[in-house]
């Protein structure tokens, strides 16, 4: 049984053998993007010749590809096609383009929009200011996963979402990563307390010292999925002007005015 997915032992209908490629494919990331099997063993927790029969398939399907030079596997393309539909599907993407380009060269910051997966928001459209000196040092793109717990985005979701659904997810925080939920369930609360009030909320260094974002609900799309906003900047040094106080009165509103303009548009 893949780790994280214990409450599945037993289910008939979970595909074990599946799960357990997907699982493998989310061990690569954008600082680890060429992995060996033995590498990937020790990440999944899998014996070798599982990982060995999982990356052999994989590489058929295009999933993952070998280099021959550095005898590792590397993401492949067929990922990329996979996940067209889905994106083309998402026409907000597109309407939207234009508005956060004129907010992140406002700004200085990058501006993205994204849907929940699981403890994450995901993002699947990212507006990059042409001033790089005020950008977060993570570089935002599509396919970035921010956690929901730390971050404006993720608490930006958190208070869009339906009460139930926020305390089932609330609670699978606590399940599944505690300590996250000692340190910011607090600060979600007050995240939603923002939302509703203002419109937003903002974190100045919560997660990452470095990082300070604003964060606003947008609304569900066609598909059913919540969509969320931010606007992330480098955190200047001590004693600079763009502090807590920036966030809450330049940004945020900025932030919520191209929202609401993106809903007015929308007819949302």
């Amino acid at each position: 049984m893949p780790l994280g997915y214990e409450e599945y032992a037993g289910d008939k209908q979970f595909a074990t053998t599946l799960a357990r490629g997907i699982e493998l494919l989310r061990c690569f990331s954008a600082s680890d993007t060429m992995l060996s099997n033995g590498e990937l063993a020790l990440r999944t927790g899998l014996p070798k010749p599982t990982i060995s029969r999982l990356t052999y398939t994989l590489v058929v399907l295009g999933y993952l590809k070998l280099s021959p030079k550095y005898g590792k596997y590397q993401l492949g393309s067929a990922l990329i096609s996979a996940t067209y539909p889905l994106m083309a599907s998402i026409g907000l993407r597109q309407h939207a383009r234009g508005l956060m380009n004129e907010l992140a060269d406002e700004t200085g910051g990058d501006v993205s929009m994204g849907l929940r997966d699981r403890l994450s928001v995901v993002l699947i459209e990212t507006s990059r200011s042409r001033d790089r000196t005020r950008v977060a040092g993570a570089v935002a793109d599509i396919g970035l996963a921010l956690p929901l717990a730390g971050t404006a985005i993720g608490r930006a979701w958190l208070a869009g979402c339906d009460p139930p659904t926020r305390e089932a997810v609330l609670n699978e925080i606590r399940v599944k990563t505690p300590d996250d939920a000692a340190r910011f369930e607090a600060a979600i609360r007050q995240a939603v307390k923002d939302c509703a009030r203002q419109g937003f909320c903002t974190v100045d260094g919560d997660l990452v010292g470095g990082i300070q974002a604003a964060g606003a609900p947008y609304g569900r799309i066609a598909s059913g999925e919540l969509v969320v906003f931010n606007c992330a900047f480098q955190k200047p040094a001590p004693g600079g002007a763009r502090g807590a106080n920036w966030l809450l009165k330049e940004v945020g509103p900025k932030l919520l005015q191209m929202v609401r303009t993106l809903r007015e548009s929308r007819g949302v």
